[in-house]
């Protein structure tokens, strides 16, 4: 983790004086970027360009992350959510993770490759003793093997799906997370339904899918993809953005959106969560897939 950072592919572009911008209500969410862009996968659409070497965005310190939680707790935070990179790098995470099961339900974002029987058996143990609700979220971009590792990476898919079913023996029943990325495999498949019945078949008696599309950030930003415009927004309620209601902490401050964590034009301050509680430029071109799909990248 040491040496010259590598940029990843992405605007880097502050935003411009006449970005539209999105309301702070409430702080309803925390989003805690944990790892940075340090993950132990380097998966061909990964929206923050992650990967096992040199992260551009730097884990953060344990205390950062627990001053952040006590002060969303102060502030009336409904959900706090971990994610990275890879969480589960974190020499802190699960001591981290009772931190903010005793605040607000909580999730983990992971690429489940490191969760193995005792990690699983820890998770539980948390689960069972805390306070608030935890949930983990596996990512998996296609049921078919060899589909999936030539996204995420060789053994990655065999690994994630051991997780999944450990999770669920666990009783944690996981939300299996997946974009659109490896979708024109399957023309005229359902998505949704080619998950559900694949954890079906692996005894997943209730299972959890969240379908995300694919955002022109990270490795698959490109100079020159649109921008939302004020015209783009008429008429359209801004309150319904993540980012009116979430802020993210990372390396650097704090940022009104998880996906853009680490881009100077998404931080709104270098303080305290509740000098971010400004408005927020939408400014990036993953802003625009936001407003036409309702995406959150809640659990919801």
């Amino acid at each position: 983790m040491n040496g010259p950072m590598s940029l990843p592919v992405i605007n880097w572009t502050a935003p411009p004086a006449d970005a539209p911008r999105a309301p702070f209500l409430r702080l309803s969410t925390l989003w805690i970027q944990i790892t940075g862009t340090w993950c132990n996968l380097e998966c061909v659409h990964c929206i923050n360009a992650s990967g096992p070497a040199d992260p551009w965005l730097k884990p953060i310190h344990p205390d950062v992350a627990r001053r952040a939680i006590r002060e969303a707790e102060d502030l009336g935070v409904k959900e706090i959510y971990f994610t990275g990179g890879e969480p589960f790098l974190h020499t802190e995470m699960l001591a981290l993770l009772c931190d903010a099961l005793e605040v607000a339900p909580t999730t983990v974002l992971t690429n489940g490759t490191l969760i193995d029987d005792a990690m699983a058996d820890a998770l539980a143990a948390r689960a069972r003793r805390a306070t608030y609700s935890l949930e983990i979220r596996v990512s998996l971009d296609d049921t078919d093997p060899e589909t999936n590792d030539r996204v995420r990476g060789a053994g990655s898919f065999s690994r994630a799906v051991a997780a999944i079913v450990r999770l669920n023996d666990r009783g944690l029943l996981p939300i299996v997370t997946a974009t659109e990325i490896a979708s024109a495999e399957h023309p005229g498949e359902g998505m949704y339904e080619r998950f559900r019945d694949f954890l079906i078949a692996r005894g997943i008696e209730k299972p959890r899918v969240k379908i995300m599309p694919v955002f022109a950030l990270g490795r698959l930003g490109r100079e020159g993809d649109p921008r939302l415009t004020e015209a783009d927004l008429a008429g359209f309620d801004r309150g319904l953005l993540q980012c009116s209601e979430s802020r993210v902490v990372g390396d650097g401050g704090v940022y009104a959106c998880p996906i853009l964590a680490g881009l100077p034009g998404a931080r709104l301050t270098e303080g305290t969560l509740k000098e971010s509680f400004v408005d927020a430029p939408l400014y990036h071109p993953a802003c625009v897939t936001c407003v036409q799909t309702g995406m959150t990248c809640k659990n919801g």
